[in-house]
Protein backbone atom coordinates (compact mmCIF):
# COMPACT_ATOMS: atom_id res chain seq x y z
CA UNK A 1 0.00 0.00 0.00
CA UNK A 2 1.43 3.38 -1.03
CA UNK A 3 2.25 5.84 1.75
CA UNK A 4 0.65 8.55 -0.39
CA UNK A 5 -2.89 7.43 0.46
CA UNK A 6 -2.23 7.88 4.19
CA UNK A 7 -1.28 11.53 3.79
CA UNK A 8 -3.80 14.28 4.38
CA UNK A 9 -4.79 16.59 1.54
CA UNK A 10 -2.70 19.36 3.12
CA UNK A 11 0.32 17.05 3.27
CA UNK A 12 -0.18 16.01 -0.34
CA UNK A 13 -0.41 19.66 -1.39
CA UNK A 14 2.85 20.39 0.44
CA UNK A 15 4.54 17.39 -1.17
CA UNK A 16 3.43 18.57 -4.62
CA UNK A 17 4.68 22.09 -3.94
CA UNK A 18 8.05 20.72 -2.81
CA UNK A 19 8.39 18.55 -5.92
CA UNK A 20 8.45 15.36 -3.84
CA UNK A 21 5.72 13.66 -5.87
CA UNK A 22 3.38 14.26 -8.78
CA UNK A 23 -0.37 14.43 -9.12
CA UNK A 24 -0.25 11.41 -11.44
CA UNK A 25 1.50 9.37 -8.73
CA UNK A 26 -0.98 10.49 -6.06
CA UNK A 27 -4.01 9.85 -8.27
CA UNK A 28 -2.73 6.43 -9.38
CA UNK A 29 -2.09 5.46 -5.74
CA UNK A 30 -5.71 6.22 -4.87
CA UNK A 31 -7.02 4.43 -7.94
CA UNK A 32 -4.97 1.40 -6.92
CA UNK A 33 -6.48 1.59 -3.44
CA UNK A 34 -9.97 1.74 -4.92
CA UNK A 35 -9.18 -1.36 -6.97
CA UNK A 36 -7.91 -3.13 -3.88
CA UNK A 37 -10.69 -2.46 -1.37
CA UNK A 38 -13.80 -1.04 -3.03
CA UNK A 39 -15.15 -4.46 -3.85
CA UNK A 40 -15.68 -4.81 -0.11
CA UNK A 41 -16.56 -1.19 0.74
CA UNK A 42 -18.61 -0.23 -2.33
CA UNK A 43 -17.99 3.47 -1.79
CA UNK A 44 -18.03 4.24 -5.52
CA UNK A 45 -20.75 3.90 -8.14
CA UNK A 46 -18.48 5.06 -10.96
CA UNK A 47 -14.68 5.35 -11.11
CA UNK A 48 -13.18 7.55 -13.83
CA UNK A 49 -9.59 6.34 -13.89
CA UNK A 50 -8.82 7.63 -17.37
CA UNK A 51 -10.30 11.06 -16.74
CA UNK A 52 -8.67 11.42 -13.31
CA UNK A 53 -5.22 10.55 -14.64
CA UNK A 54 -5.64 12.96 -17.56
CA UNK A 55 -6.58 15.75 -15.14
CA UNK A 56 -3.61 14.81 -12.94
CA UNK A 57 -1.25 15.03 -15.91
CA UNK A 58 -2.61 18.49 -16.71
CA UNK A 59 -1.99 19.51 -13.10
CA UNK A 60 1.61 18.32 -13.27
CA UNK A 61 2.11 20.28 -16.50
CA UNK A 62 0.75 23.45 -14.87
CA UNK A 63 3.01 23.01 -11.88
CA UNK A 64 6.03 22.42 -14.09
CA UNK A 65 5.21 25.68 -15.85
CA UNK A 66 5.12 27.42 -12.46
CA UNK A 67 1.39 28.09 -12.27
CA UNK A 68 -0.69 25.81 -10.01
CA UNK A 69 -4.36 26.84 -10.05
CA UNK A 70 -4.90 26.57 -6.29
CA UNK A 71 -3.45 25.24 -3.05
CA UNK A 72 -5.12 21.88 -3.82
CA UNK A 73 -4.09 21.70 -7.49
CA UNK A 74 -3.29 18.03 -8.16
CA UNK A 75 -4.98 16.60 -5.07
CA UNK A 76 -7.69 14.11 -6.15
CA UNK A 77 -11.25 14.08 -4.85
CA UNK A 78 -14.43 11.95 -4.92
CA UNK A 79 -17.87 13.46 -5.59
CA UNK A 80 -21.26 12.36 -4.25
CA UNK A 81 -23.45 11.08 -7.07
CA UNK A 82 -26.10 13.74 -6.48
CA UNK A 83 -23.94 16.43 -8.12
CA UNK A 84 -24.02 16.92 -11.89
CA UNK A 85 -20.74 16.03 -13.60
CA UNK A 86 -20.32 16.71 -17.30
CA UNK A 87 -19.38 13.51 -19.09
CA UNK A 88 -19.75 11.30 -16.00
CA UNK A 89 -22.90 9.42 -14.91
CA UNK A 90 -25.07 11.04 -12.25
CA UNK A 91 -27.64 8.58 -10.92
CA UNK A 92 -28.50 9.90 -7.43
CA UNK A 93 -28.36 6.23 -6.36
CA UNK A 94 -31.59 5.60 -8.31
CA UNK A 95 -32.61 3.29 -11.14
CA UNK A 96 -34.73 6.10 -12.57
CA UNK A 97 -31.51 7.94 -13.56
CA UNK A 98 -29.40 4.89 -14.40
CA UNK A 99 -26.88 5.82 -17.09
CA UNK A 100 -27.81 9.52 -17.21
CA UNK A 101 -24.83 11.69 -18.15
CA UNK A 102 -25.33 15.43 -17.50
CA UNK A 103 -24.32 17.93 -20.21
CA UNK A 104 -22.96 20.35 -17.59
CA UNK A 105 -21.12 20.53 -14.26
CA UNK A 106 -22.55 21.61 -10.95
CA UNK A 107 -20.92 24.88 -9.87
CA UNK A 108 -18.99 23.15 -7.07
CA UNK A 109 -17.72 20.53 -9.54
CA UNK A 110 -16.66 23.27 -11.95
CA UNK A 111 -14.80 24.95 -9.08
CA UNK A 112 -13.00 21.67 -8.35
CA UNK A 113 -11.94 21.44 -11.99
CA UNK A 114 -10.86 25.10 -12.04
CA UNK A 115 -8.79 24.41 -8.90
CA UNK A 116 -7.03 21.57 -10.73
CA UNK A 117 -8.38 18.72 -8.61
CA UNK A 118 -8.67 15.34 -10.42
CA UNK A 119 -12.09 13.72 -9.91
CA UNK A 120 -11.69 10.04 -9.03
CA UNK A 121 -15.36 9.19 -9.49
CA UNK A 122 -18.88 9.34 -8.07
CA UNK A 123 -19.76 7.93 -4.64
CA UNK A 124 -22.68 5.81 -3.52
CA UNK A 125 -25.64 7.30 -1.66
CA UNK A 126 -29.16 6.64 -0.45
CA UNK A 127 -31.52 7.10 -3.39
CA UNK A 128 -32.06 10.84 -3.96
CA UNK A 129 -30.34 11.38 -0.57
CA UNK A 130 -33.25 9.85 1.35
CA UNK A 131 -31.79 7.81 4.20
CA UNK A 132 -29.39 7.60 7.12
CA UNK A 133 -27.44 4.47 6.22
CA UNK A 134 -26.70 4.31 2.45
CA UNK A 135 -28.75 1.10 2.36
CA UNK A 136 -31.41 2.70 0.18
CA UNK A 137 -29.15 2.93 -2.86
CA UNK A 138 -30.58 1.11 -5.88
CA UNK A 139 -27.06 -0.21 -6.50
CA UNK A 140 -26.50 -1.87 -3.15
CA UNK A 141 -25.28 -0.62 0.23
CA UNK A 142 -21.94 0.88 1.15
CA UNK A 143 -20.05 -0.78 4.03
CA UNK A 144 -18.32 0.96 6.94
CA UNK A 145 -14.51 0.52 6.72
CA UNK A 146 -14.37 0.10 10.53
CA UNK A 147 -16.66 -2.94 10.33
CA UNK A 148 -17.86 -4.16 6.95
CA UNK A 149 -21.05 -5.53 8.52
CA UNK A 150 -22.13 -2.03 9.59
CA UNK A 151 -23.56 1.03 7.87
CA UNK A 152 -21.35 4.03 6.96
CA UNK A 153 -24.12 6.52 7.69
CA UNK A 154 -26.25 8.25 5.11
CA UNK A 155 -27.21 9.55 2.79
CA UNK A 156 -23.59 10.29 1.92
CA UNK A 157 -22.08 7.08 3.22
CA UNK A 158 -20.15 6.54 0.00
CA UNK A 159 -18.17 9.77 0.37
CA UNK A 160 -17.45 9.16 4.06
CA UNK A 161 -16.44 5.53 3.47
CA UNK A 162 -14.15 6.49 0.57
CA UNK A 163 -12.28 8.94 2.80
CA UNK A 164 -12.20 6.59 5.80
CA UNK A 165 -10.93 3.68 3.66
CA UNK A 166 -8.15 5.87 2.18
CA UNK A 167 -9.67 5.58 -1.30
CA UNK A 168 -9.76 9.39 -1.59
CA UNK A 169 -8.13 12.14 0.48
CA UNK A 170 -11.18 14.38 0.03
CA UNK A 171 -14.82 14.07 -0.99
CA UNK A 172 -17.87 16.22 -1.51
CA UNK A 173 -21.14 15.38 0.20
CA UNK A 174 -24.51 17.02 0.68
CA UNK A 175 -26.22 17.64 4.00
CA UNK A 176 -30.03 17.93 4.06
CA UNK A 177 -30.64 16.68 7.60
CA UNK A 178 -27.16 15.53 8.60
CA UNK A 179 -25.98 13.56 5.57
CA UNK A 180 -22.40 14.83 5.82
CA UNK A 181 -22.07 15.08 9.60
CA UNK A 182 -23.76 11.79 10.59
CA UNK A 183 -21.65 9.65 8.19
CA UNK A 184 -18.62 11.55 9.47
CA UNK A 185 -19.47 10.57 13.02
CA UNK A 186 -19.85 6.84 12.33
CA UNK A 187 -16.79 6.55 10.07
CA UNK A 188 -14.34 8.64 12.11
CA UNK A 189 -14.07 11.39 9.49
CA UNK A 190 -14.63 15.16 9.49
CA UNK A 191 -17.86 16.39 7.93
CA UNK A 192 -18.92 20.01 7.47
CA UNK A 193 -22.32 21.54 6.70
CA UNK A 194 -21.61 25.15 5.64
CA UNK A 195 -24.01 28.02 6.24
CA UNK A 196 -27.02 27.54 3.96
CA UNK A 197 -26.51 29.48 0.74
CA UNK A 198 -22.76 30.00 1.18
CA UNK A 199 -21.90 27.10 -1.18
CA UNK A 200 -23.67 26.92 -4.54
CA UNK A 201 -26.52 24.45 -5.03
CA UNK A 202 -26.55 24.89 -8.82
CA UNK A 203 -26.27 21.43 -10.38
CA UNK A 204 -27.20 19.66 -7.16
CA UNK A 205 -30.16 17.36 -7.87
CA UNK A 206 -32.47 18.80 -5.25
CA UNK A 207 -34.06 16.76 -2.49
CA UNK A 208 -35.36 19.68 -0.42
CA UNK A 209 -34.37 23.10 -1.75
CA UNK A 210 -34.58 24.91 1.57
CA UNK A 211 -32.45 22.32 3.39
CA UNK A 212 -29.79 20.91 1.00
CA UNK A 213 -26.20 22.11 1.35
CA UNK A 214 -22.98 20.88 -0.29
CA UNK A 215 -19.96 20.48 1.99
CA UNK A 216 -16.56 18.84 2.59
CA UNK A 217 -15.86 15.27 3.74
CA UNK A 218 -12.25 14.89 4.91
CA UNK A 219 -9.92 13.31 7.45
CA UNK A 220 -8.81 16.55 9.16
CA UNK A 221 -10.31 19.93 9.95
CA UNK A 222 -7.60 21.70 7.93
CA UNK A 223 -8.41 19.60 4.85
CA UNK A 224 -12.08 20.56 5.24
CA UNK A 225 -11.16 24.25 5.42
CA UNK A 226 -8.99 24.03 2.28
CA UNK A 227 -11.78 22.31 0.34
CA UNK A 228 -14.47 24.65 1.69
CA UNK A 229 -12.50 27.66 0.45
CA UNK A 230 -12.38 26.10 -3.05
CA UNK A 231 -16.12 25.42 -3.33
CA UNK A 232 -17.55 28.33 -1.32
CA UNK A 233 -18.68 31.76 -2.45
CA UNK A 234 -21.52 33.46 -4.30
CA UNK A 235 -22.97 31.94 -7.47
CA UNK A 236 -25.36 34.07 -9.58
CA UNK A 237 -26.82 30.89 -11.12
CA UNK A 238 -28.14 29.77 -7.72
CA UNK A 239 -31.14 31.75 -6.48
CA UNK A 240 -30.45 30.61 -2.91
CA UNK A 241 -26.81 31.78 -2.98
CA UNK A 242 -25.89 34.55 -0.55
CA UNK A 243 -23.48 37.35 -1.42
CA UNK A 244 -21.31 37.36 1.71
CA UNK A 245 -17.82 36.01 1.14
CA UNK A 246 -16.56 32.91 2.92
CA UNK A 247 -14.50 33.79 6.04
CA UNK A 248 -10.78 32.92 6.20
CA UNK A 249 -11.23 29.32 7.27
CA UNK A 250 -7.64 28.08 7.08
CA UNK A 251 -6.54 30.91 9.36
CA UNK A 252 -9.27 29.90 11.81
CA UNK A 253 -7.93 26.34 11.77
CA UNK A 254 -4.36 27.51 12.43
CA UNK A 255 -5.56 29.54 15.41
CA UNK A 256 -7.58 26.64 16.74
CA UNK A 257 -4.85 24.05 16.22
CA UNK A 258 -2.95 25.51 19.17
CA UNK A 259 -5.58 23.87 21.37
CA UNK A 260 -6.26 27.13 23.20
CA UNK A 261 -9.95 27.93 23.77
CA UNK A 262 -9.48 30.71 26.30
CA UNK A 263 -12.48 33.03 26.27
CA UNK A 264 -14.63 30.85 24.00
CA UNK A 265 -18.16 30.32 25.33
CA UNK A 266 -19.34 26.78 24.58
CA UNK A 267 -23.00 25.86 25.00
CA UNK A 268 -23.99 22.26 25.66
CA UNK A 269 -27.48 21.79 24.22
CA UNK A 270 -29.68 20.18 26.87
CA UNK A 271 -32.12 18.70 24.35
CA UNK A 272 -29.38 16.98 22.28
CA UNK A 273 -28.39 14.28 24.73
CA UNK A 274 -29.65 11.99 27.45
CA UNK A 275 -32.35 9.41 26.78
CA UNK A 276 -31.88 7.62 23.48
CA UNK A 277 -28.16 8.33 23.28
CA UNK A 278 -25.76 5.40 23.57
CA UNK A 279 -23.67 5.32 26.78
CA UNK A 280 -20.40 5.22 24.87
CA UNK A 281 -21.46 8.21 22.78
CA UNK A 282 -22.30 10.18 25.92
CA UNK A 283 -19.03 9.20 27.61
CA UNK A 284 -16.85 10.36 24.69
CA UNK A 285 -18.87 13.57 24.41
CA UNK A 286 -18.36 14.35 28.11
CA UNK A 287 -14.63 13.73 27.71
CA UNK A 288 -14.57 16.23 24.84
CA UNK A 289 -16.39 18.79 27.00
CA UNK A 290 -13.87 18.26 29.82
CA UNK A 291 -10.96 18.74 27.41
CA UNK A 292 -12.46 22.01 26.20
CA UNK A 293 -12.84 23.23 29.77
CA UNK A 294 -9.22 22.33 30.39
CA UNK A 295 -8.26 24.35 27.30
CA UNK A 296 -9.87 27.47 28.73
CA UNK A 297 -13.38 27.34 27.33
CA UNK A 298 -16.32 28.57 29.39
CA UNK A 299 -18.94 25.80 29.18
CA UNK A 300 -22.60 26.51 29.92
CA UNK A 301 -25.78 24.49 29.44
CA UNK A 302 -28.30 26.00 27.06
CA UNK A 303 -31.87 24.95 26.42
CA UNK A 304 -33.53 24.95 22.99
CA UNK A 305 -37.02 23.64 23.82
CA UNK A 306 -38.38 23.42 20.27
CA UNK A 307 -35.52 21.12 19.21
CA UNK A 308 -37.65 18.23 20.50
CA UNK A 309 -40.04 18.97 17.62
CA UNK A 310 -37.29 19.24 14.98
CA UNK A 311 -37.55 15.63 13.78
CA UNK A 312 -41.31 15.84 13.19
CA UNK A 313 -40.94 19.25 11.57
CA UNK A 314 -38.22 18.01 9.24
CA UNK A 315 -40.19 14.95 8.16
CA UNK A 316 -43.06 17.16 7.04
CA UNK A 317 -41.01 19.84 5.27
CA UNK A 318 -38.55 17.50 3.54
CA UNK A 319 -41.14 15.09 2.01
CA UNK A 320 -43.25 18.04 0.87
CA UNK A 321 -40.33 19.61 -0.99
CA UNK A 322 -39.15 16.21 -2.24
CA UNK A 323 -42.55 15.29 -3.69
CA UNK A 324 -42.48 18.53 -5.66
CA UNK A 325 -38.87 18.15 -6.80
CA UNK A 326 -39.22 14.53 -7.89
CA UNK A 327 -42.29 15.27 -10.03
CA UNK A 328 -39.90 16.04 -12.89
CA UNK A 329 -38.98 12.35 -13.18
CA UNK A 330 -41.98 11.63 -15.38
CA UNK A 331 -40.50 9.34 -18.11
CA UNK A 332 -41.05 12.08 -20.70
CA UNK A 333 -37.84 14.11 -20.72
CA UNK A 334 -34.91 12.01 -19.47
CA UNK A 335 -34.07 8.97 -17.42
CA UNK A 336 -35.89 5.65 -17.26
CA UNK A 337 -39.01 4.94 -19.32
CA UNK A 338 -41.11 1.83 -18.67
CA UNK A 339 -44.13 0.84 -20.74
CA UNK A 340 -46.94 -0.75 -18.72
CA UNK A 341 -47.59 -4.42 -19.42
CA UNK A 342 -50.83 -5.42 -21.09
CA UNK A 343 -51.80 -1.88 -22.15
CA UNK A 344 -52.38 -1.53 -25.91
CA UNK A 345 -52.10 2.25 -26.22
CA UNK A 346 -50.72 3.56 -22.91
CA UNK A 347 -51.40 7.17 -21.99
CA UNK A 348 -48.72 9.49 -20.63
CA UNK A 349 -50.12 8.83 -17.16
CA UNK A 350 -49.85 5.05 -17.69
CA UNK A 351 -46.18 5.35 -18.71
CA UNK A 352 -45.44 7.74 -15.87
CA UNK A 353 -47.05 5.43 -13.33
CA UNK A 354 -45.17 2.34 -14.58
CA UNK A 355 -41.86 4.22 -14.74
CA UNK A 356 -42.07 5.72 -11.27
CA UNK A 357 -43.16 2.38 -9.83
CA UNK A 358 -40.17 0.61 -11.37
CA UNK A 359 -37.64 3.42 -10.98
CA UNK A 360 -38.19 4.63 -7.41
CA UNK A 361 -37.33 2.58 -4.32
CA UNK A 362 -39.55 2.07 -1.29
CA UNK A 363 -38.11 4.93 0.78
CA UNK A 364 -38.51 7.44 -2.04
CA UNK A 365 -42.09 6.32 -2.63
CA UNK A 366 -42.82 6.58 1.09
CA UNK A 367 -41.64 10.18 1.24
CA UNK A 368 -43.34 11.23 -1.99
CA UNK A 369 -46.66 9.93 -0.67
CA UNK A 370 -46.17 11.64 2.70
CA UNK A 371 -45.13 14.93 1.09
CA UNK A 372 -47.96 14.94 -1.42
CA UNK A 373 -50.45 14.32 1.40
CA UNK A 374 -48.98 17.15 3.51
CA UNK A 375 -49.33 19.58 0.59
CA UNK A 376 -52.82 18.48 -0.47
CA UNK A 377 -55.86 20.70 -0.26
CA UNK A 378 -57.31 20.68 3.24
CA UNK A 379 -54.11 19.48 4.89
CA UNK A 380 -51.54 22.10 3.86
CA UNK A 381 -52.18 24.43 6.80
CA UNK A 382 -52.54 21.62 9.32
CA UNK A 383 -49.23 19.95 8.41
CA UNK A 384 -46.81 21.83 6.14
CA UNK A 385 -47.89 25.26 7.35
CA UNK A 386 -47.59 24.28 11.01
CA UNK A 387 -44.17 22.72 10.38
CA UNK A 388 -42.92 25.99 8.90
CA UNK A 389 -44.08 27.84 12.03
CA UNK A 390 -42.15 25.41 14.24
CA UNK A 391 -39.14 25.91 11.98
CA UNK A 392 -39.25 29.61 12.81
CA UNK A 393 -39.32 28.78 16.53
CA UNK A 394 -36.28 26.54 16.13
CA UNK A 395 -34.38 29.42 14.52
CA UNK A 396 -35.39 31.65 17.42
CA UNK A 397 -34.08 29.06 19.87
CA UNK A 398 -30.75 29.16 18.04
CA UNK A 399 -30.68 32.96 18.24
CA UNK A 400 -31.33 32.86 21.99
CA UNK A 401 -28.71 30.18 22.55
CA UNK A 402 -26.06 32.11 20.61
CA UNK A 403 -26.59 35.08 22.91
CA UNK A 404 -25.22 32.87 25.69
CA UNK A 405 -22.57 30.94 23.77
CA UNK A 406 -20.24 31.43 20.81
CA UNK A 407 -20.74 27.85 19.65
CA UNK A 408 -23.09 25.00 20.57
CA UNK A 409 -21.96 21.40 20.94
CA UNK A 410 -23.61 17.98 21.11
CA UNK A 411 -23.01 14.40 20.05
CA UNK A 412 -23.33 14.24 16.26
CA UNK A 413 -25.37 11.03 16.25
CA UNK A 414 -27.11 9.23 19.13
CA UNK A 415 -25.41 5.89 18.42
CA UNK A 416 -22.43 4.39 16.67
CA UNK A 417 -22.85 2.60 13.33
CA UNK A 418 -25.54 -0.07 13.48
CA UNK A 419 -25.58 -3.38 11.60
CA UNK A 420 -26.55 -3.45 7.94
CA UNK A 421 -30.23 -4.39 7.69
CA UNK A 422 -30.90 -3.75 11.37
CA UNK A 423 -33.29 -0.83 10.82
CA UNK A 424 -34.40 -1.24 7.21
CA UNK A 425 -37.87 -2.39 8.23
CA UNK A 426 -38.34 0.39 10.79
CA UNK A 427 -38.29 3.83 9.11
CA UNK A 428 -38.86 5.70 12.39
CA UNK A 429 -35.83 4.05 14.01
CA UNK A 430 -33.81 5.05 10.94
CA UNK A 431 -35.01 8.66 11.11
CA UNK A 432 -33.93 8.95 14.76
CA UNK A 433 -30.28 8.85 13.68
CA UNK A 434 -30.65 12.48 12.58
CA UNK A 435 -31.97 13.78 15.92
CA UNK A 436 -28.95 15.98 16.65
CA UNK A 437 -28.17 17.16 13.13
CA UNK A 438 -31.58 18.21 11.78
CA UNK A 439 -31.97 21.50 13.75
CA UNK A 440 -29.00 23.05 11.93
CA UNK A 441 -30.56 22.35 8.53
CA UNK A 442 -33.91 23.79 9.57
CA UNK A 443 -32.24 27.05 10.61
CA UNK A 444 -29.37 27.20 8.09
CA UNK A 445 -26.53 27.48 10.62
CA UNK A 446 -23.12 25.89 9.93
CA UNK A 447 -21.92 22.77 11.70
CA UNK A 448 -18.99 20.37 11.81
CA UNK A 449 -18.60 16.82 13.08
CA UNK A 450 -15.18 16.00 14.49
CA UNK A 451 -14.13 12.45 15.47
CA UNK A 452 -14.61 12.16 19.23
CA UNK A 453 -13.10 8.75 19.96
CA UNK A 454 -14.36 5.19 20.15
CA UNK A 455 -17.33 3.95 22.14
CA UNK A 456 -16.47 1.46 24.87
CA UNK A 457 -19.28 -0.95 23.92
CA UNK A 458 -18.20 -1.68 20.35
CA UNK A 459 -14.95 0.17 19.60
CA UNK A 460 -16.64 2.21 16.86
CA UNK A 461 -16.26 5.94 16.12
CA UNK A 462 -18.24 8.68 17.84
CA UNK A 463 -18.65 12.24 16.56
CA UNK A 464 -18.80 15.61 18.34
CA UNK A 465 -20.90 18.28 16.62
CA UNK A 466 -20.06 21.98 16.78
CA UNK A 467 -22.58 24.60 15.57
CA UNK A 468 -22.18 28.35 15.10
CA UNK A 469 -24.37 31.29 14.00
CA UNK A 470 -25.09 31.90 10.32
CA UNK A 471 -21.93 32.93 8.37
CA UNK A 472 -19.73 32.24 11.42
CA UNK A 473 -18.30 29.15 9.74
CA UNK A 474 -14.84 30.18 10.91
CA UNK A 475 -15.96 29.54 14.50
CA UNK A 476 -16.80 25.90 13.84
CA UNK A 477 -13.41 25.49 12.18
CA UNK A 478 -11.50 27.17 15.01
CA UNK A 479 -13.22 25.18 17.76
CA UNK A 480 -13.18 22.00 15.66
CA UNK A 481 -9.43 22.32 15.09
CA UNK A 482 -8.84 22.93 18.79
CA UNK A 483 -10.85 19.85 19.76
CA UNK A 484 -9.05 17.82 17.07
CA UNK A 485 -5.70 18.84 18.58
CA UNK A 486 -6.77 18.10 22.14
CA UNK A 487 -8.13 14.67 21.21
CA UNK A 488 -5.12 13.76 19.03
CA UNK A 489 -2.84 14.50 21.99
CA UNK A 490 -4.98 12.15 24.09
CA UNK A 491 -5.03 9.37 21.47
CA UNK A 492 -1.43 9.73 20.38
CA UNK A 493 -2.40 10.36 16.74
CA UNK A 494 -5.31 10.47 14.27
CA UNK A 495 -8.32 8.29 15.08
CA UNK A 496 -8.29 6.60 11.66
CA UNK A 497 -4.83 5.19 12.43
CA UNK A 498 -6.69 2.87 14.83
CA UNK A 499 -9.18 1.63 12.21
CA UNK A 500 -8.98 -2.03 11.13
CA UNK A 501 -6.91 -2.46 7.97
CA UNK A 502 -8.69 -3.28 4.72
CA UNK A 503 -5.58 -4.77 3.14
CA UNK A 504 -6.51 -7.84 1.13
CA UNK A 505 -10.22 -6.96 1.04
CA UNK A 506 -11.96 -7.92 -2.16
Amino acid sequence: MSDLIRKTAAQLADALAAGETTSVEITQAHLDRIGQVDGAVHAFLHVDAEGALAQAAESDARRAAGGPSSALDGVPIAVKDVLATEGLPTTCGSKILEGWVPPYDATVVRRLRDAGMPILGKTNMDEFAMGSSTEHSAYGPTHNPWDLDRIPGGSGGGSAAAVAAFEAPLALGTDTGGSIRQPGAVTGTVGVKPTYGSVSRYGLVALANSLDQVGPVTRTVMDAALLHEVIGGHDPRDSTSITQSVPDLTDAVRRGATGDLTGVRVGVVKELGGEGYQDGVQARFQEAVDLMVGAGAEVVEVSCPTFVHALATYYLILPAEASSNLAKFDAMRYGLRVLPEGVQSPSAEDVMRATRDAGFGDEVKRRIILGTYALSSGYYDAYYGQAQKVRTLISRDFDAAFEKADVLISPTAPTTAFKLGEKLDDPIAMYLNDLATIPANLSGVPGISVPGGLADEDGLPVGVQILAPTMADDRVYRVGAALETLLADQWGGPLLDRAPSLNGAS
